[in-house]
Order: C-alpha cells, then structure tokens, then sequence
C-alpha cells in the first residue's frame, strides 16, 4: 500500500521535474536570443529579460521537489554515509517531519496574501515594456511548496519502507558529493 502510494506521488514528482526541464530549456532559448538581440543587434526587451528571472524562478522552485524525491538535495556526509540504512532513515523522516513541512506550511500560508494582492491590485512590471500579471509569478511560490509537501510524504513513504527493511536505498542517481 505505501509502495503504491509513493510511486504515485513520484509519478508526479516527476512530472514536475519534466516541466523544470522543459522551462530549462526554455530559459536557456531565452537567454541566448537576448544575449544576441542585444550585443550584435542593439535591441532588446524588457519582457524578455523579466522572463528570464521568471522562468529561473520556476525551475528553482519546481526542482526543488524532484531533487528531493531523487535525493540530489545538498547535505554533509561525513558522518551521514557513515551509518546504517535504518539510522538514515530516520534522520531523514525526523528533517522531513521538523523541517521541510513546518518550513512549507510557513511559505505557503505567508505567500498567499502576496499574491492575493498582486492579482487584486492588477500588479505589474516596473519597467516600460514589462510583463503584465505579476501575480501569475507570485504563484508559483505557493503551489511549488504545495509540491514540495507531496514530494515529501513520498519521500517519507520510500524512509519508512527503508527503515523497515521492506526496501533497500535507492543507489545514487547522481555523481557522489565530494567531501
């Protein structure tokens, strides 16, 4: 039944990696088009530019639920890959419970007055020639912790099969940390 549920979860998951991906790319399009337009052409756009930060913001937040579900998040190993499968996951499910949740419940419930105001106050750019509908930004804040949460009961889930011994660690998807 946790398997189930957890393979659901990381389905999911990994449909949000998918999205960050294609957005990477995206970015990475928008990029060198501007680069070009602006050092050998002279011109450039302001939405363009905006869009970059936009498009880094949602691959920054979206990721941050994959590279949990895929366990490419950043920590020390000294002492970590010194101990039992048991031990680590336990750590790991008491720094999801302690950590990850309260942290993503504070973002979520603080980030929904700032977008609330942005979309009521019909919040835009700055700058001339800016993008329009800054809200639709703000949002991603909320939904991508939403995720962040979903990520995470499937990170517990895959913990709490590990720790009973029902499933072995996943090897590492990812070059080792060096340290």
């Amino acid at each position: 039944m946790l398997t189930k549920i957890e393979q659901k979860i990381d389905r999911f998951t990994d449909w949000i990696g998918a999205i960050s991906t294609a957005l990477l790319i995206l970015m990475l399009v928008n990029v060198f088009y501007d680069a070009i337009m602006r050092y050998f052409f002279r011109t450039g756009s302001i939405a363009l530019q905006e869009m970059e930060w936009h498009l880094f913001s949602i691959v920054f937040l979206f990721g941050v639920a994959y590279a949990l579900k895929e366990d490419g998040h950043v920590r020390v190993d000294i002492l970590y890959d010194h101990l039992s499968s048991r031990t680590k996951a336990l750590i790991n499910i008491a720094g999801a419970v302690l950590l990850i949740f309260p942290l993503s419940f504070l973002v979520i419930k603080g980030s929904f007055w700032f977008v609330h105001e942005a979309y009521t106050l019909h919040e835009i750019s700055g700058d001339p020639g800016g993008l329009t509908h800054r809200w639709l930004i703000k949002a991603v804040i909320p939904v991508s912790f939403v995720f962040l949460c979903l990520s995470t009961i499937g990170f517990i889930l895959r913990q709490i099969t590990i720790f009973r011994g029902t499933e072995t660690p996943r090897p590492p998807s990812h070059d080792d940390n060096i340290l």
